[in-house]
């Protein structure tokens, strides 16, 4: 897969439309452009509906943080035969999550106070 790494991709037959909208999108919430371009977003809009967009976003923004949080650590990645003990035990239930999400938009505040007004030792 080193067409992964590069920019051939879009023009690899080893992908869908669908697959490459998909890198694209990721590549993009990566370099935090995606914000600029509309013509990303346009072309990633053709393959997935607005709940798949949050869903690619939300998995590439959350590799994004694991891998920052590694990377700024330095802890190593696992090696395969240490994954493949806890893959089977891996899973993840959707309605568990869309529940989370839910809870956390219906309580999510108007405002937010200053960041000083939630520090205990401020003087004032």
């Amino acid at each position: 897969m080193e067409v992964i790494g590069t920019d051939a991709y879009m023009e690899s037959d080893l992908f869908t439309p669908r697959e490459k909208a998909a890198i694209l999108w990721a590549e993009h919430v990566t370099l935090n452009t995606a914000r600029s371009r509309d013509d990303v977003f346009e072309e990633v809009k053709k393959h997935f509906s607005e709940a798949e967009i949050v869903e690619l976003t939300m998995v590439s923004g959350l590799f994004n943080l694991f891998n920052r949080y590694m990377d700024s650590l330095g802890i190593p990645l696992e090696e395969q035969r240490e994954v493949d003990k806890i893959k089977k035990s891996l899973h993840l239930d959707g309605g568990k999550v869309k529940t989370y999400y839910k809870t956390m938009v219906d309580h999510w505040p108007d405002e937010y106070p200053e960041p000083d007004a939630l520090d205990p030792n401020r003087n004032g």
